[in-house]
């Protein structure tokens, strides 16, 4: 088994020495296999494991001669093993090595992807919690509609960052895959015995049937799921920032005691962080577009795609990584304000309690005609005066007043109605 290394900071994931490390980790774990299968001495094996190394630097000086990165890695370890070195990538094409050591790399930030996607669930979880029963009202259209809790809302991207594990978990199987079959992926110059058990040495399965490349469907794949995640981030950040208006004000991003909002007007409290993450966002969505143009590649192979994700590889883990504690750290740091929540929720004199007038309204035998009338017109007078109150409309409205009581109008005012079953959401989350 080849030694598995420390799983290293996402920025390093995507260096060139790491990149030129998964190479030699492929060329020793064929070069393993070769010998268990008696293609290559076990003493060479030994001497090559031994002696084999790269200098980054070095390498790069080598491919300015001969424009071939596989080329140029190979010469160099060579430089280090000697005559044993021409045991090393028998059979291969550089594909092999390339894509079989990328998927190691996108292995590796799936692995820390989830760490911190981890995070953020438990951040939602305990916010949700806290919030459980802090009332504010819902919004659709981005107008008032009827009560909800903050934990509701918090529950609703528990379960979507929950989903969004699943597919990361998915995923990291999916991508988890080598290829060691050679030129044009035939096996013509390599036993598919030894892809085998060197992928085996690697834990990646072989690809059930390549061509000269892994097909870049998978990697689209790996890009697209990223692109979710960040989408699901900024919805997130973009309720934040919603929220953080001055005019509303139910929660906002921390602000540190030293911190400035702007260079003009010093009260500027700004959502800098939910912003940041919007913007990013859109980052990896086009990174996702770009995956999608690398699945068609010439015949059995061409290198169109090689450019395009020597960028967005990189960025898109380096990107979700990032966005993922930044949203994570924004989470747990969410200042909350209940009494605006409440303030919120009862302007206007309630009138997000229209439709429990309504339905109790239809309930006493009005046909639902009126009944929607008369409660629509009290509601529109309210919400066309500055000081409008729905509430004293209704309890004055004769037509109302023939149908329901006082303690009967009440309790459509009650926000504990539309609470009673939120434990049920609760319960399916484990909360």
């Amino acid at each position: 088994m080849i030694e598995r290394y420390t799983l290293p900071e996402m920025g390093e994931i995507w260096t060139d020495a790491y990149k030129l490390k998964t190479w030699l980790r492929v060329e020793l774990a064929v070069c393993e296999a070769q010998a268990e299968l008696g293609y290559i001495p076990q003493e060479a094996v030994a001497e090559i494991k031994a002696k084999a190394d790269f200098d980054p630097k070095r390498v790069l000086e080598i491919e300015e001669e001969v424009r071939h990165d596989v080329i140029a890695f190979l010469t160099n370890v060579n430089e280090y093993v000697g005559d044993a070195g021409r045991y090393i990538h028998l059979g291969l094409t550089s594909s092999d090595v390339l894509d079989t050591g990328l998927a190691l790399q996108m292995v590796a930030s799936l692995e820390l992807i989830l760490e911190k996607l981890e995070e953020l669930v438990q951040a939602i979880r305990y916010q949700a919690q806290q919030h459980r029963y802090t009332v504010m009202v819902g919004r659709s259209h981005g107008i008032h509609a009827e009560p909800i809790t903050f934990g509701f809302k918090l529950a609703g991207w528990l379960a979507e960052v929950l989903r969004n594990r699943d597919r990361l978990a998915k995923l990291s199987r999916d991508i988890a895959v080598g290829k060691i079959s050679g030129a044009v992926g035939t096996y013509a110059n390599v036993d598919p015995q030894v892809e085998a058990i060197a992928c085996q040495k690697l834990d990646l399965e072989p690809d059930t049937a390549s061509t000269q490349v892994i097909s870049r469907d998978r990697h689209a794949e790996f890009v697209q799921q990223l692109a979710l995640l960040s989408a699901s981030i900024e919805r997130f950040a973009v309720e934040i920032r919603n929220l953080q208006r001055t005019d509303v004000l139910e929660v906002e991003e921390y602000f540190s005691k030293k911190q400035k909002g702007s260079s003009a007007m010093p009260h500027k409290r700004n959502p800098i962080r939910s912003e940041r993450l919007t913007g990013m966002a859109r980052i990896i969505r086009g990174n996702a577009v770009a995956a999608l143009e690398n699945v068609a590649l010439w015949h059995e192979r061409d290198i169109s795609h090689s450019s395009v994700e020597r960028v967005i590889l990189p960025d898109s883990c380096i990107l979700t990584h990032f966005m993922l504690r930044e949203i994570t750290n924004l989470v747990k740091n969410l200042l909350v304000y209940p009494e605006n929540m409440k303030r919120n929720m009862n302007v206007y004199g309630g009138v997000i309690f229209s439709q429990r007038v309504l339905l109790a309204l239809v309930e006493k035998g009005m046909n639902r005609e009126e009944a929607y009338r008369v409660v629509q017109n009290c509601a529109h007078t309210a919400w066309n005066q500055l000081e409008g109150n729905f509430r004293a409309l209704i309890e004055q409205d004769d037509t109302v007043k023939q149908k329901l009581s006082a303690s009967e109008i009440a309790a459509c005012f009650d926000p504990q109605h539309h609470l009673k079953h939120l434990d049920e959401i609760y319960q399916r989350l484990g909360i």
